[in-house]
């Protein structure tokens, strides 16, 4: 019992997470049943040009145990970094949500017919039974993918794991890139993930040290000049 009690006391900072992904799980289903037919369709004239690569979808699914295990990490090694991972996920998701109830979107890139037949092709076809191609924007995929690895980067235990530090961009690069690849979401997708993810960064990364910046700036311009 007293076990139990001091692994709650010491990472209880987990609880939030479990709170939070039980509600954006469920909000998640209810538009994913709801947000099937009346949806804006989002496209843009690239994705007509990008093929179909049916290999993306090894990555695309090793997404959900890249963040997964970022996270569980952190929560268990260090706090404070865990701490601004959970912040940068889960205002992304929240956004994410946010706007795919007020504006369901949705796409018609996926081909009618597979354009071959393998093993890889039929794991797709299956993450399309269950995936609808519906609230899309921004990906989450590209999103996510983004905060992982920038905890991973900040991550003082890891600062000389050069090899992990390596895999981890390579791995957010090749589940960004499988988005497009497996017909799961338009570049307007991945341009706007982009776009939230860098202003995150900034945001929950580079906070401190740009006001320090501006601070620094402001007092060089009220210090009087000598002469």
């Amino acid at each position: 019992m007293n076990r139990l009690k001091n692994f709650y006391i010491k990472y209880r900072h987990g609880i939030p997470l479990l709170v939070y992904m039980a509600v954006y799980l469920g909000w998640f289903a209810w538009l994913e049943q709801t947000n099937t037919k009346n949806f804006h369709v989002i496209h843009m004239d690239v994705d007509d040009y990008i093929p179909f690569c049916e290999v993306f979808v090894i990555p695309y699914l090793l997404w959900f145990f890249y963040v997964s295990a970022v996270v569980v990490y952190l929560l268990f090694t260090n706090r404070q970094e865990y701490y601004k991972c959970f912040t940068f996920l889960a205002t992304g998701m929240t956004v994410f949500l946010i706007i795919s109830t007020l504006w369901p979107n949705g796409h018609h890139l996926r081909p009618p017919v597979m354009p071959r037949d393998n093993a890889l092709t039929q794991m797709v076809a299956l993450l399309w039974q269950t995936d609808t191609p519906t609230n899309l924007w921004p990906s989450i995929h590209v999103y996510n993918s983004m905060g992982a690895h920038f905890a991973l980067m900040h991550c003082a235990g890891l600062a000389n794991k050069k090899g992990i530090r390596i895999a981890s961009g390579v791995l957010a690069l090749s589940i960004i890139l499988s988005t497009v690849l497996i017909k799961q979401h338009s570049v307007f997708d991945v341009m706007t993930g982009l776009g939230l993810g860098s202003a995150m960064y900034l945001l929950i990364y580079k906070r401190e040290a740009l006001l320090s910046a501006r601070t620094q700036r402001k007092k060089g311009e009220r210090t009087p000049q000598a002469g």
